[in-house]
């Protein structure tokens, strides 16, 4: 459909989208610290935080599961889940939203 065939990755935040690919089953990633996860997250949400996510490939590729697999990346304000975008990518995640912040989507 329209847009499908964006060049970059969306880094600005989509919380409607994000929304919409998690009630369909997509992959919820917390790239806030432990303690922020800790504290509270979206069921089910996968927590690396953002200066982990190369180090960790291996753990959020085996929890992802499949490189075409929706994936909502969010962490506090959108911001951090920004900068994961094109980390995820360059991991090899096809489909990544930036869903902003928790308070965004829970």
């Amino acid at each position: 459909g329209a847009g499908s065939a964006a060049p970059a990755p969306a880094t600005r935040r989509d919380p409607a989208t994000a929304r919409q690919w998690l009630a369909a089953g997509a992959v919820a990633l917390d790239v806030r610290s432990a303690e922020e996860f800790a504290a509270g997250h979206l069921p089910g949400a996968i927590n690396i935080p953002v200066g982990e996510l190369a180090a960790r490939k291996a753990e959020l590729l085996g929890a992802v599961g499949d490189l075409a697999r929706d994936v909502v990346v969010y962490c506090a304000s959108g911001n951090r889940a920004g900068k994961a975008v094109p980390v995820l990518a360059e991991l090899g995640l096809r489909k990544v939203v930036n869903g902003g912040g928790y308070d965004d989507l829970r």
